[in-house]
């Protein structure tokens, strides 16, 4: 007998998976099919909901859409892209908005509104919002049940005909009241729990079993969380015989990093690895490039190559074994990996070289359909330590995408939006801080770019700077209260075209006036990696010391070319708290341990300027590469 299950259509969402998964962890089985599914597909089906979307509803080229589906006499839910299916459908009509909406707004529930959906459920509520387009007429039979500052129909529904639709994006943790959304809706559609987290290991380590049958098994070991439970999974299932776990140190590592992860891995009863010194290289598959698309596939390329140079020393038949990799879904989709999504960056684990291994059956990812915390709380569940699940995460690349690279020239069309850049950052007034604060305001942009995801589109835009009042050594005051700066960057974010970030200045070398600082030749070289290495060393000794280590996600130091010579840089602060990686909010540290921080780094040698980023996800990625 089938189980019966919510399903979720993906138009390409960043966040479709999570919708599934929010399902899953509140113990209802959910799964996810294509918008353009045919019926059977929903034989068992006892809600749908449709995720959002990269694509306007008015596009050509928008995904295919079985609207046979919306004839179903079953309840069903829009979200975001997902809202403009439904509401046109019924004859609404969706376009550009006059204002798009990225971060945090403040939805409003209609006092005289009875909405099964927000049931048990305070007004007004903190929602997340990524979207372009906006609803200007709802559909046939539909009534407004509510909205935001900048959106009016922000949730609507048409209850004789069991439709919902909503602007914002209930599926993530920044929505807090987007749980009890969730499962007021899978109420409404008659669901029964049916899914746990033993079904899910079972379901796993089954499926190891199934795609390796009698062959063995070599995993790229990064030492990461992911890698690590996919390494414990793969021995539970085959057997520590059959598998193993290659750790190669690509010269991309933190401060001593793979002597670390060798101590914690033999210390955990791990001895079926083996570390390979490939720093030499890895150092030259990036040399002199500075896209970082390009930088991430040469990485991901070169890995390809030396496992085939580990295969061919270690004389291992190819034909019987298959190569595995600690991949999770945010990995998918930010590489375009779904049938409708987009590519915000290319994960160095979705290169040709490893695409054309999965086409032929021969790769094995058993966390590709997770999400952090799920992998996290399955790596406990098979007995793994704090040490190895609750680390911070580190991709493959490592440090090289916190290295940004440049000519040291800008292209003609950057050249351009930077000056429209600066234009628009001039216009924005930030009138949230005291008048002590605005007296010595400075805004500001930065002549770099980085990676952000606005509304599941990718976007490579610049870095606003905000500066406050000059103190002595070369120490910038920074405002008392957190939710002021954040208030700031979402502003300058969502009122900018040609800015995705916003940092704040802490600390400037006195000897360096600001026209000192300029776009550098810079590449991903050992000099730069040991500098970001440095000042990441210096970050993460201060978060355990302190006891935040384990209250943020990740911390990231970058490495900008921005600075008085080639030799020198400036570098940005990047801690992060997020649960599930598809959004974040920057770690709001308590200011004496950030300006502590600070302190230290600045005495660094080669340091000509400490920023922190102050940007949520979205509009900005977790790194800028």
């Amino acid at each position: 007998m089938e189980r019966l299950k919510i399903v979720v259509l993906d138009f390409g969402s960043q966040y479709a998976h999570l919708i599934a998964k929010r399902f899953r962890m509140m113990g209802y089985y959910s799964e996810i099919a294509l918008p353009s599914a045919p019926l059977e597909t929903f034989k068992n089906a006892k809600g749908i909901v449709l995720s959002g979307g990269p694509s306007s509803i008015y596009d050509e080229n928008a995904p295919e859409f079985n609207s046979e589906i919306l004839k179903l006499d079953i309840p069903i839910l829009g979200l975001c892209y997902g809202h403009y299916v439904v509401q046109s459908a019924y004859n609404g009509k969706a376009e550009k908005a006059a204002v798009g909406e990225f971060g945090f707004a403040e939805f409003n529930i209609k006092p005289d509104a009875v909405c099964p959906l927000f049931d048990g459920i305070q007004s007004p509520q903190q929602v997340w919002m990524s979207h372009q387009d906006a609803v200007v007429q709802p559909g046939d039979g539909f009534e407004t049940v509510g909205s935001t500052k900048d959106c009016e129909f922000a949730a609507l529904q048409n209850l004789s005909k069991k439709r919902f639709s909503l602007q914002f994006h209930c599926e993530v943790k920044d929505t807090p009241c987007g749980n009890k959304i969730l499962e007021n809706f899978a109420l409404f559609c008659g669901m029964e729990k049916n899914w746990d987290q033993d079904t899910v290991l079972s379901h796993i380590t089954d499926s190891i079993k199934a795609q390796a049958q009698d062959k063995n098994i070599l995993l790229f070991l990064s030492g990461g969380v992911d890698s690590t439970v996919a390494f414990a999974l793969l021995n539970k299932a085959v057997g520590q015989e059959r598998v193993l776990g290659l750790h190669i140190d690509n010269g991309f590592m933190r401060m001593n990093e793979s002597k670390k992860v060798e101590q914690a891995y033999k210390k955990h009863g791990f001895s079926n690895f083996i570390v390979e010194d490939a720093s030499v290289s890895f150092l030259k598959a990036v040399e002199n490039l500075t896209d970082p698309q390009k930088k991430r596939m040469a990485i991901g390329e070169n890995f390809i190559s030396v496992r085939n140079e580990v295969v061919s020393k270690l004389n291992l038949d190819e034909s019987k074994w298959l190569l595995a990799q600690g991949t999770l879904y945010p990995d998918i989709i930010e590489s375009g990996g779904t049938k409708n999504s987009n590519v915000i960056k290319t994960h160095h684990n979705r290169v040709d070289g490893i695409q054309k291994l999965i086409e032929k059956g021969l790769i094995i990812e058993p966390l590709r359909d997770l999400y952090k915390d799920e992998v996290r709380s399955i790596g406990k569940k098979l007995g793994l330590e704090d040490e190895l699940v609750m680390r911070h995460p580190f991709p493959g690349p490592g440090l090289s995408i916190n290295v940004l690279c440049s000519d040291g020239t800008m292209q003609e069309k950057d050249s351009a939006e930077y000056q429209k850049a600066q234009k628009e950052i001039s216009e924005i007034t930030l009138d949230m801080f005291c008048p002590k604060c605005s007296e010595g305001l400075v805004k500001y942009v930065l002549p770099v770019k980085s990676v952000g995801v606005q509304g599941d589109f990718r976007t490579y835009r610049f870095p606003a700077v905000i500066s406050f009042e000059k103190n002595d050594g070369g120490f910038y005051h920074l405002p008392k209260k957190w939710e002021k700066l954040e208030e700031a960057s979402s502003k300058i974010t969502n009122s900018a075209s040609f800015i995705n970030r916003a940092i704040i200045r802490l600390w400037q070398n006195p000897a360096a006036a600001d026209n000192d600082l300029t776009l550098q030749k810079g590449y991903c070289v050992k000099q730069r990696l040991d500098q970001t290495r440095a000042a990441d060393d210096i970050v993460l000794t201060a978060l355990h010391k302190s006891g935040w280590y384990s209250r943020i996600f990740q911390h990231l130091t970058i490495n900008l070319p921005y600075a008085s010579s080639a030799e020198r840089c400036s570098l940005v602060l990047r801690p992060l708290c997020s649960e599930d990686v598809m959004t974040a909010r920057f770690a709001q540290l308590p200011q004496e341990l950030l300006m502590k921080i600070t302190a230290e780094i600045s005495r660094l040698s080669f340091v000509d300027a400490i920023f922190f980023d102050i940007t949520n996800k979205p509009p900005a990625t977790f790194g800028w590469e």
